[in-house]
């Protein structure tokens, strides 16, 4: 934990507050990820976290409060997900694995965060700008990169010039936060798990490129 952590009076808290503090975040991520975000209750996360409902309001003004601190972890972590496209070379097989590896990138980063980001796209579909924002943030991070590797594709007259590379970058990292968010809601529709990540690579290079993935 980085800087300064504050309670919710304005507090410098110590070490052992610190410590007390990530303790509850922790267990709210525990709660998130099996009940539903409107059952979680200020005095089971204390509960969880072997501490009082006092002490919890001493760190967040309420649980919504403590999920937004939890987002905002995690939205850190994803801008590493421009990593997955700053850089790479989307010639031949070379496209074929930045493809890939965005994909199989981006479901995993979604899997590991599943719980929180229900909630926050639960926030951001009721019009909360401060889960919008979130969310944002960790799409922004793929789409800006993915971009600027459009663009580059321009200059060399691999993509045509008519193409809006901002918005073909938008509509695909759209694309996969919806399947992300759903990997769990394939089963039954005839859709196998092991043709999901392949799919979206190939609509993913295509939509980068114009040209089916070299193999």
């Amino acid at each position: 934990m980085t800087g300064q952590v504050r309670t919710v009076d304005g507090r410098v808290a110590g070490r052992r507050g610190q410590a007390t503090r990530q303790k509850l975040l922790n267990c709210l991520g525990e709660m998130l990820s099996t009940s539903p975000y409107r059952d979680v209750k200020v005095i089971d996360v204390a509960r969880m976290a072997g501490t009082s409902p006092a002490t919890f309001y001493q760190y967040f003004p309420d649980v919504e409060g403590a999920v937004l601190e939890l987002a905002d972890e995690m939205a850190k972590e994803g801008a590493s997900l421009t990593d997955l496209v700053a850089g790479r070379s989307w010639a031949g097989k070379s496209g074929t694995q930045a493809a890939e590896d965005l994909v199989d990138g981006f479901l995993s980063f979604w899997r590991k965060n599943d719980a929180i980001l229900r909630v926050v796209d639960l926030g951001a579909a009721e019009g909360d700008k401060r889960f919008n924002r979130i969310r944002m943030r960790i799409l922004n991070a793929v789409t800006g990169s993915l971009t600027e590797s459009i663009k580059e594709l321009q200059g060399k007259g691999r993509v045509d010039k008519d193409v809006s590379a901002p918005a073909v970058a938008a509509s695909l990292v759209a694309m996969l936060a919806a399947v992300a968010a759903h990997q769990k809601g394939f089963s039954g529709t005839g859709v196998k798990q092991a043709d999901l990540k392949p799919n979206l690579a190939l609509l993913v290079h295509l939509g980068v490129t114009g040209r089916k993935p070299a193999k």
